[in-house]
């Protein structure tokens, strides 16, 4: 007679260790296992392995095991630049700023001859 349980409790989703994950996805690159056998041996989506296994082709093993989403070198390089380029652009704006207020403090501070009254000795 075969006995039949009931789940009673919630069961959550467990959570591997980024030396696990790294593991399971280098067993399914480097066997002949396919990836749906290894995600069914470790209890785990199989869209999970793919994922790792497409980071970890990719060239990022420390993505694949903090479960991070890969950028490539050299889109990070792209990145930084338009980032100094911006900085750049802002440090321009900024002075340019500085120049035009000191300006303006200095037009304000100073007396114009056309506000000033007439003298009287010059009245038309």
């Amino acid at each position: 007679m075969e006995t039949i349980s009931t789940v009673t409790e919630v069961q959550h989703c467990v959570r591997w260790t980024p030396e696990v994950r790294l593991a399971l996805t280098k067993q399914t690159v480097e066997s002949d296992v396919t990836i749906s056998l290894v995600a069914r041996m470790a209890s785990i989506a199989a869209t999970q392995l793919f994922q790792n296994k497409n980071v970890y082709l990719a060239g990022s093993p420390i993505a694949v095991g903090a479960n991070e989403p890969f950028v490539p070198a050299s889109e990070m390089v792209e990145a930084r630049k338009r980032i100094k380029q911006f900085e750049a652009v802002l440090g321009r704006r900024t002075l340019k700023n500085e120049i035009l207020k000191e300006a303006v403090e200095h037009g304000k501070a100073r007396t114009w001859i056309a506000r000033s009254p007439l003298l009287s000795g010059y009245e038309q």
